[in-house]
């Protein structure tokens, strides 16, 4: 019932062009929120809508509508109940129809048209650009990654990053045109969503060196299978020579996958460099590497092991394109995690770890090492799951609740959602003996955690989903 009253909410053009901002307009991805969503009133819950030129035509025409509708309504009442009825029970149909078709005009006659433009455009600007392009993509890890290369990498080269999580064709496109040309590193992630993605960022970029942070099982409502992610990722051979891809290989996400022709980098090091004496804290990492005659120290602000890989890589990069061993100890110094990757923050004497940027297992696997790995009076761990996992989502949760178990956090917070039963069935398998919690409002529990936690704890929070998912 309270579906179907949100339907006639006096808001609802206001849910429904949030929800399409959230979707970036996307006709197919809006649709399938509106079949999903149990109650349009709740829609909007995280974020809110932000009134762009495009948002206000929008909600323009969809209020109007809203106005025709109730006036034809009360028109029908003078001579016919029925069609006043008809047209009541078909008024919120008919709006979200209209916002369907708009936004699928839109997409098919104005926006794919200066998409095309704007790609061809950069594809040129990619081509003859003189400096050398480096290509990251990965299920995870990616932007951890290309942050690490940008802060060493400036320490002796001109570079040019992709800013933040924007990894697209269409986000690449509008940044080459802002370079000057006398770049000469350029660090691109790469995002996938759908089978041939990498390949048509490898198209647009034309990388000279790649790396492929990771596989998990992630965005598998478009590739139904690892496998099919797997190839995409493996995709990006077909750009760049087989020495100049590294490959990381810590866990077995690439077991079975043939990769030995391929640049390898892990826990034991990379093209060479070997890791001695590792240490893990809530500090950081540090460890020692080394390649013949050659010694380089690491310290850096990143937590936990599955950080050793992506910073050999990055120290075997910045040697080879010249960089001296001070000033790649210099940038490796200045390396500290990124906002809701990993990050810790001190709270009322206890630590909180931030991972909620976390979207893949892979990811889970090492917080919950590290959250296992590291002394506490009282381990907290909080988590909603993961989305887009398809047809692995039960066997993904049962796992992620089994990590935990193994982990041995005292408490476990779980959100209200369609991931529970199966992180439950996880946690029943490897028999959990802590306290555990749902929660019904993730955002109530995230705004009151202060209240939640006490001086000596750990707190490790994983993934957060956004409200399209909730």
């Amino acid at each position: 019932m309270k579906r179907f009253l949100s339907y006639y909410h006096p808001r609802l053009p206001v849910y429904l062009v949030y929800m399409l901002q959230q979707v970036e307009y996307r006709p197919g991805k809006f649709l399938q929120w509106i079949f999903r969503a149990p109650d349009l009133t709740k829609v909007m819950h995280r974020q809110t809508l932000v009134k762009t030129a495009k948002a206000k035509v929008l909600l323009v025409i969809l209020a109007g509508s809203q106005i025709f509708y109730t006036a034809l309504i009360i028109w029908y009442l003078t001579f016919s109940p029925q069609l006043a009825v008809a047209t009541l029970v078909l008024m919120p149909a008919l709006v979200i129809l209209i916002t369907y078709l708009i936004v699928l005009f839109g997409w098919v006659y104005i926006e794919e048209p200066r998409r095309n433009r704007l790609l061809k455009q950069a594809t040129k600007a990619f081509a003859v650009h003189p400096a050398i392009k480096i290509a990251i993509s990965g299920s995870y890890g990616k932007t951890t990654m290309k942050e690490l290369l940008a802060t060493v990498l400036s320490e002796g080269r001109h570079i040019a990053a992709t800013p933040g999580n924007k990894n697209v064709p269409v986000s690449h496109a509008a940044w080459v045109k802002k370079l000057s040309g006398a770049e000469q590193v350029l660090l691109i992630e790469y995002g996938e969503g759908a089978p041939g993605d990498v390949s048509k960022l490898a198209k647009l970029t034309h990388p000279d060196h790649g790396i492929i942070t990771g596989l998990a099982p992630n965005h598998l409502d478009e590739y139904k299978t690892v496998a099919a992610v797997a190839k995409d990722l493996l995709s990006l051979a077909d750009f760049v020579k087989p020495e100049k891809l590294f490959i990381n290989t810590d866990g077995e996400t690439f077991a079975g996958h043939n990769i030995g022709r391929y640049q390898t980098y892990g826990e034991d090091g990379v093209h060479g460099w070997k890791v001695e004496a590792p240490k893990i804290s809530i500090s950081g990492t540090s460890f020692n590497l080394k390649k013949g005659k050659k010694k380089i120290k690491v310290a850096s602000g990143l937590l936990g092991r599955h950080q050793i890989g992506p910073l050999a890589l990055t120290v075997a990069l910045a040697d080879e394109l010249g960089l001296t061993p001070q000033q790649i100890e210099h940038g490796i110094a200045k390396t500290k995690p990124f906002a809701h990757r990993m990050e810790p923050r001190h709270q009322h004497g206890a630590w909180i770890i931030d991972d909620t940027y976390n979207g893949s297992i892979e990811g889970f696997r090492a917080g919950l090492a590290l959250l296992g790995e590291l002394p506490a009076k009282r381990k907290l761990y909080v988590t909603p799951g993961l989305v887009d996992q398809g047809e692995e989502t039960e066997a993904v949760h049962v796992e992620i609740g089994q990590l935990i178990s193994q982990a041995k956090p005292n408490v476990v917070v779980l959100m209200q959602n369609s991931a529970t039963q199966y992180i439950l069935k996880g946690l029943e398998a490897g028999d959990y003996q802590g306290e555990l919690q749902i929660v019904a409002d993730p955002l109530t529990f995230y705004t009151n955690l202060d209240q939640v936690v006490a001086s000596g704890d750990l707190v490790l929070m994983q993934n957060d989903w956004t409200d399209n998912y909730n």
